[in-house]
């Protein structure tokens, strides 16, 4: 006997089906979405700070739509974030750069350094003036020509 077509989903029979996800503000019983509600509007937001899609909230189209426009003015209100700073966390297995035949480079040969830059020698001047700045606040035209008098 054959087996019956299974269902776009790994190990689901056609005759089982899914439940459908309700949405938050449905359960909550919440009609209006309000834009300073943060902490309501963070749940429909991923770690990443993107909103979440229907299909993941359960929500309608007015309601998703309602929502993306709180979670949009809030942003724009500086309430919510536009993205989440992520920090990279580096493994220490073979990764990106450790393949056959790559060597480590060093901070000359990935440029990062310029060879034909000078030494950090710092050179005196013997004939460089030095200006009085007090003087110069009490008397401005001691800047512009003071000595020809």
């Amino acid at each position: 006997m054959a087996k019956p077509p299974m269902n776009k989903k790994k190990g689901m029979s056609p005759d089982k089906k899914m439940k459908k996800k309700t949405s938050i503000l449905t359960t909550e019983k919440i009609t209006w979405v309000d834009y300073k509600d943060v902490n309501l509007l963070r749940r429909f937001m991923s770690e990443r700070a993107k909103i979440r899609a229907r299909r993941v909230t359960g929500n309608d189209q007015q309601q998703q739509a309602a929502v993306a426009k709180a979670i949009k003015l809030s942003r724009e209100m500086a309430l919510l974030p536009y993205s989440v700073r992520q920090v990279q966390q580096r493994s220490k297995g073979k990764g990106r750069g450790e393949r056959r035949g790559e060597q480590e480079l060093s901070a000359e040969d990935a440029g990062l350094v310029d060879r034909y830059a000078p030494d950090a020698e710092v050179e005196e001047f013997d004939d460089v003036e030095t200006v009085d700045t007090d003087a110069t606040f009490e008397n401005p035209e001691a800047l512009v020509g003071g000595d020809d008098e």
